[in-house]
């Protein structure tokens, strides 16, 4: 048998597994999703209850991930939808929605009657269809404790100038799943790859199906050559020809009983469509070999589509996994992928320094016409560490660090300290940069060629950090980062885990998946009340929370060992009993 005999037996073969690997899946999955039904529906009548479309001012929206952030198509606004959220404790799930005004560096809550079901990590598109289109597809919902999950294969479509939600109900789509990657391209939406998973097992795909904007109608794809592996989180690019590209990604394969072993993928392919004019269009995979500078491998990054024929790959993470725990390297950075040219490059920011070149030539000019000599120029500086401390509400330090390498530009700057004063005097960016801290996981968009980057996460220890940031780019001139809204400590919220049954308080957990702070802080407040209400020690007039926690932290270790029972840790006991404290002195006050 000839080589490709061989290739197309294996890659029969190898389907065949897919296949039965999936039936697998859903048959554990089936019951799983049977008993998350209840909660979803229960979701739903609430949002029942809302029969009118209201649009409001109101705070940034509560630190979350996996939500999805689109450019309006033809307003100076970003839309907003979805998302978790996870304490250490249970997980949140939100399906509202916030529209934030470019201009008025504002934020606003719109709600409309009938939205989809609460979600996270689905995929969103926009196009510009009677007004503006937004589409959502797939994603999951996931219990309060996070150990099971229900995985969308739902479509829907919020008409913008209308402020209508409508789901599309079309037969052949794909099955239930996230972590897809969609694009909208020529009147289409094209959806790659994702992954379906429960309690004890996964299934990563990489099946592509395609919907068309005009008739509503699924297809799926079969395209000639092989074609990436199963994979979710990648970059899927389209380009002006119709043609798709596939970059990176992740998936998870299980290596013995109990252990998984994860992979970040690198390779590119190209999916190409022929006899778009015909009736049938054709498909074809084909590997792609872009030369520059790639990405170093990771996961969680984010991609948006930049000018110039370009697209950009922001963030991400690089874990090293061991059997027992997982040590992350976070980035910030930005790379390029230039269509025309198959070709990565990274970016560089270029800075505000034209107004201190004239300083220094005025400077230099000076110098010589008084005949003094030039002091010699300082060598040039290695990269700079700049390392960030933020400090939660509860007390905890969280340290960034931050590594920024040394431009070019500086080999020839004076070391004068009269000169760096003068310019910090006039305005000059002199000091640290002003940039997002590294992460992943992040939600972009650009709009008239500026990157705006949301949130994102990463990880301090066991802590998981969620933010709630916004930062934005100018793509044309890369001349530095501007913080639009900063991150709040406030926000930061982190419970050790317990074993207590969060599962008692399901109707908390209704309250607390509307979203935001004070929902979650009510819903810790209601299970403690289990312990007597009454017996809780006030605060004293002028008390300060540091001295309320001190007073009366016996109180509150036998409420949480009671909680946790007499198994868990002392240190978790501790900690679990200062947040009940810090919250009920925060209600009291």
């Amino acid at each position: 048998m000839g080589k490709k005999g061989k290739r197309d037996k294996k890659g029969k073969g190898a389907e065949k597994t897919a296949a039965k690997m999936e039936k697998k899946v859903s048959r554990r999955a089936k019951k799983e999703e049977e008993d998350l039904e209840a909660l979803i529906a229960e979701f739903q009548s609430l949002d029942a209850k809302k029969t009118q479309v209201i649009e409001s001012s109101c705070p940034p929206p509560s630190p979350r991930l996996n939500c999805s952030l689109c450019a309006h198509p033809e307003r100076d606004e970003l839309i907003l939808f979805g998302g978790e959220y996870f304490n250490g404790q249970k997980t949140y799930l939100y399906n509202d929605l916030y529209i934030y005004h470019i201009r008025k560096n504002s934020w606003a809550k719109l709600e409309i009657p009938n939205p989809p079901p609460r979600r996270c990590a689905h995929q969103a598109a926009v196009v510009p269809t009677a007004g503006g289109q937004l589409w959502i597809f797939g994603g999951e919902f996931a219990s309060p404790n996070g150990e099971q999950f229900y995985h969308y294969k739902d479509l829907w479509v919020l008409h913008l100038a209308t402020k209508t939600w409508e789901q599309i109900k079309a037969p052949g789509g794909p099955s239930g799943r996230s972590g897809h990657r969609m694009v909208a391209c020529k009147r289409q939406l094209i959806i790659f790859g994702g992954f379906h998973e429960s309690a004890r097992d996964y299934i990563y795909y990489n099946d592509v199906y395609t919907f068309n904007l005009d008739c509503f109608t699924w297809s799926r794809l079969a395209p000639a050559g092989i074609g990436p592996a199963p994979r979710s989180g990648c970059q899927m690019t389209p380009t002006p020809e119709g043609n798709i590209i596939i970059y990176g990604g992740y998936s998870k394969q299980r290596i013995k009983k109990d252990v998984d072993k994860g992979t970040l993928h690198t390779d590119m392919f190209l999916l190409k469509v022929e006899g778009a004019a015909k009736e049938e269009e054709r498909w074809a995979w084909s590997r792609l070999s872009p030369s520059g500078v790639k990405p170093t491998p990771r996961s969680g990054f984010s991609v948006a589509a930049a000018p110039n024929n370009r697209y950009l790959l922001f963030g991400g993470v690089h874990d090293e996994e061991e059997e027992e725990s997982i040590e992350g390297d976070f980035f910030n950075d930005i790379y390029f992928y230039d269509l025309g040219k198959n070709r990565w490059f990274p970016a560089q920011l270029k800075g505000p320094k034209s107004e201190k070149r004239k300083r220094r030539r005025g400077r230099q000019a000076e110098a010589e016409a008084a005949g003094e000599e030039h002091t010699e120029l300082s060598p040039p500086q290695g990269p700079l560490e700049i390392v960030k401390q933020v400090v939660a509400e509860d007390g905890t330090v969280m340290t960034i660090k931050q590594i920024i390498p040394a431009a070019a530009e500086d080999k020839g700057r004076s070391g004068s300290e009269e000169e760096e004063e003068e310019e910090e005097e006039e305005g000059g960016a002199v000091g640290q940069p002003v940039e997002p801290c590294p992460r992943s996981n992040a939600m972009v968009a650009v709009k008239h060629g500026v990157l705006y980057v949301y949130g994102g996460m990463f990880e301090v220890g066991d802590r998981q950090v969620t933010l709630s940031d916004l930062h934005c780019i100018d793509l044309h001139r890369m001349d530095g980062w501007k913080v639009l809204l900063d991150m709040d400590p406030k926000t930061q919220e982190w419970l050790e885990e317990s074993e207590s049954d969060d599962e008692e308080d399901e109707d908390d957990d209704v309250e607390g998946a509307e979203g935001g702070e004070e929902e979650e802080e009510s819903s810790e407040e209601q299970s403690e009340d289990e312990e007597g209400q009454e017996q809780r020690p006030a605060v004293h007039p002028g008390e300060q929370q540091a001295q309320y926690v001190a007073r009366t932290e016996p109180y509150w270790l036998q409420v949480a060992r009671s909680h946790m029972g007499p198994e868990a840790k002392d240190k978790k006991v501790l900690k679990v009993a200062q947040a009940m404290a810090k919250t009920f002195h925060e209600e009291s006050v």
